[in-house]
């Protein structure tokens, strides 16, 4: 008997949050005179990049959140790139700094999100807000496994004693997902698995919560879900057909019993969650 599964509309959960950020921001704002502002920083003219910083403008438009966009040549050299940084640092008006990933080939990213103050680090990729988060401290939580956690939180999802198998080590999502999944209050047990696990799908058919986040276009299939899990696909990948996520949606969806859409899913959450760091960087600069 096939079923079809519930869909988990991130557009929708990341207007709520919008709206419900607006008011929060409009009362700062009221409270402070002063406007939370981002300020992105877009090396070079990858077209994805450019959709991107795009999109995360105007979410800070309807948000009342001040944006600065610093548009640099693909030929800057670090030393540049790392004055403007330091400049932003020193800018009282800045609340957040945005470096655009993937940056041109010759520029040391990790050098570049290092040299980023903690305290305007909304993509919370510093060492100490990785740092702070681990240890359940956080600063800023990063922005798509943030929004992650709000997609459970918000589409009702149990997560206390589940087992939550993630598909994907990066840095930016699937370990700092596992910490916060393993988290007191959410309370899920944890398994990580990577390019070299033995047996993928034996893991993720075990999986209550599948987060599907490792680069590879529709790679993971309904045979590999366990019926009636909760399936999230962080990925996004480019294709002749369009935009697909790491999970083949026919098929999934059939098995699964919630699921998110690529577009439409996780992406929305991330550029609010980035939007929420804004403001929260603002209220603990302006206190």
């Amino acid at each position: 008997m096939s079923n079809t599964a519930s869909i988990i509309d991130g557009k929708a959960i990341a207007q709520q949050m919008r709206n419900e950020l607006a008011e929060e921001v409009a009362e700062f704002i009221q409270n402070n005179s002063v406007t939370p502002c981002l300020a992105a920083v877009l090396v070079g003219e990858d077209p994805a990049s450019e959709v991107y910083v795009r999109n995360k403008r105007r979410a800070c438009e309807h948000a009342n959140i001040d944006s600065q966009l610093h548009r640099l040549p693909a030929d800057i050299t670090q030393d540049d790139l790392l004055a403007l940084v330091t400049k932003l640092n020193k800018d009282d008006a800045v609340h957040g700094i945005l470096v655009q990933l993937p940056l041109p080939a010759g520029l040391d990213a990790d050098l570049i999100l290092q040299a980023i103050s903690p305290s305007k680090d909304v993509d919370a990729f510093h060492p100490t807000n990785v740092g702070r988060m681990v240890q359940g401290k956080p600063r800023f939580l990063p922005c798509t496994p943030h929004g992650v956690m709000q997609l459970l939180d918000r589409s009702g999802v149990d997560t206390a004693g589940k087992h939550a198998v993630v598909v994907g080590r990066s840095d930016i999502v699937g370990k700092p997902l596992a910490v916060l999944l393993a988290a007191r209050g959410v309370d899920c047990t944890v398994t990580v698995c990577h390019s070299r696990t033995a047996d993928l799908g034996y893991h993720t058919r075990q999986a209550d919560i599948l987060i599907a986040a490792i680069g590879k276009p529709e790679f993971i299939t309904g045979d590999m879900i366990k019926p009636g899990a909760v399936v999230i696909d962080v990925g996004v990948n480019r294709t002749d057909a369009g935009l697909v996520g790491d999970v083949e949606f026919a098929s999934a969806s059939q098995v699964a019993g919630l699921i998110t859409p690529v577009p439409g899913g996780v992406g929305p959450m991330t550029i609010a969650m980035l939007l929420v760091n804004t403001l929260r960087a603002a209220q603990s600069l302006e206190q």
